[in-house]
């Protein structure tokens, strides 16, 4: 909380006479996040006409690892409920709900039926991904932010286009 106080440019007792207690201030951060992720997943997925399937999946995945690599501190916290309670902050939760909400509409429009396997499964791979390059030390091993967005691009084409082709597979057999 220092932290973010300096970054502030306030003293660090100063977000407590904004907020009951240090949760309250996370639950905050956490909404935020959320609903600046959903943002990005609904552009995403409102680029479906104009983009098709394919491009409306990468640039889903895109939103995800972007919103991850530019807002680590966030992202960090926002799948943490011992850090913030998502029973003690509705807003959170909502807001949580809402980039689930958007999830699922990327997988309605890809494969035609909501399918929690499918939604699980892009939201594990992004997440895994996102993951690795702010904590895990995958982006350490990039010489560059270029070659950081090259790796990002590469993982999402090979896994978009093996689901894609799973999918179709699994719809041919009778």
């Amino acid at each position: 909380m220092r932290e973010v106080a300096r970054r502030a440019g306030v003293t660090h007792q100063a977000p407590y006479h904004h907020f009951e207690d240090r949760e309250s201030i996370l639950a905050e951060l956490v909404t935020g996040g959320f609903t600046m992720l959903a943002d990005r997943l609904a552009h995403a997925n409102d680029g479906v006409a104009r983009n098709g399937i394919r491009r409306m999946l990468l640039d889903s995945g895109h939103a995800y690892v972007g919103f991850a690599m530019e807002q680590p501190g966030r992202f960090r916290i926002m799948f943490r409920p011992e850090l913030c309670d998502p029973a003690r902050f509705p807003a959170a939760a909502q807001a949580g709900e809402r980039a689930y909400i958007e999830l699922m509409r990327m997988v309605v429009t890809a494969y035609g039926v909501p399918d929690e396997a499918l939604a699980t499964l892009h939201w594990s791979m992004v997440h895994g991904l996102a993951s690795l390059m702010v904590d895990g030390g995958m982006a350490d091993r990039m010489p560059s932010e270029r070659a950081q967005r090259a790796h990002i691009d590469a993982v999402l084409e090979v896994f978009v286009d093996m689901t894609m082709a799973s999918t179709a597979a699994r719809r041919a057999v009778p």
